[in-house]
């Protein structure tokens, strides 16, 4: 049997490659999220839940709902602006590419010249692609008040067409849905426990005052418990902990 020594190609001009495309977190997820273990994909969850808070804090929509699926998804519901998904005639593309399939791209570097953010969490221009790319699948849904725009997504590649429809009266509403699963081909561990969800949001609440965080927790039954994370007035607040509780059991739609 030949020596590894006998099989190794040889190290030349030709041996040097570049990453490309969804690769570029796949193949390395804790160059972006700081860990390929439970520790980086609870923080693809955070990232997606950054892009609803900076939108709350910008004074679009005053309550973020998190889904926790027993299939290991997640969902985070928000009732911002919507993302943009639309034709970007400056960069010649499609923003759904360029926001969940371009690193480095995003609508947060002007924040200090009076661009659409004042402030802003998380790793701006990557956390919305590196956790598109490091996912299973993810469905994302945009809506403006009239429309419904919608794109998908398999393990780092787009999966379909944009998708768009008119919201009837009873469905209109503004904001964005991220639904996605991280890939165990790119994290060691994705089961997320719930106490995380519980102390991020928690957290996410005493800093963020009048923001409500939803956290809803599917059961064995396909029911839903639901836990809210309230602080009226933020910091000066805590810890008296008073609107931070269990409240129902409610069934899924």
């Amino acid at each position: 049997m030949a020596g590894k020594k006998d099989v190794q190609q040889e190290y030349n001009d030709q041996s040097i490659k570049a990453l490309k495309g969804a690769d570029r977190v796949r193949k390395r997820p804790a160059v972006i999220f700081g860990s390929d273990g439970l520790e980086g994909c609870e923080h693809s969850f955070f990232e997606i839940l950054s892009n609803s808070v900076d939108e709350a804090r910008e004074g679009h929509g005053s309550e973020i709902r998190i889904k926790v699926f027993r299939d290991k998804s997640i969902e985070v519901d928000d009732r911002g602006r919507g993302v943009p998904l639309g034709w970007n005639e400056a960069e010649g593309r499609w923003n759904w590419d360029l926001i969940y399939c371009e690193l480095y791209a995003g609508g947060k570097y002007d924040n200090n010249e009076g661009g659409s953010y004042e402030y802003s969490l998380g790793l701006n221009g990557l956390g919305a692609c590196a956790t598109q790319c490091s996912s299973e699948f993810m469905t994302v849904k945009s809506y403006d008040g009239k429309i419904e725009r919608s794109i998908s997504f398999k393990k780092g590649n787009v999966d379909g067409e944009l998708q768009e429809r008119p919201l009837s009266p009873k469905e209109k509403r503004t904001g964005t849905v991220v639904h996605w699963r991280p890939d165990l081909e790119v994290f060691t561990d994705v089961n997320i426990p719930h106490d995380f969800f519980r102390d991020v949001l928690h957290r996410q609440s005493v800093v963020n005052a009048g923001i409500s965080f939803i956290l809803l927790i599917e059961q064995e039954d396909k029911s839903f418990t639901e836990e809210k994370f309230l602080y009226e007035n933020g910091i000066s607040d805590y810890p008296m902990n008073i609107s931070c509780s269990v409240i129902s059991s409610v069934s899924l739609l």
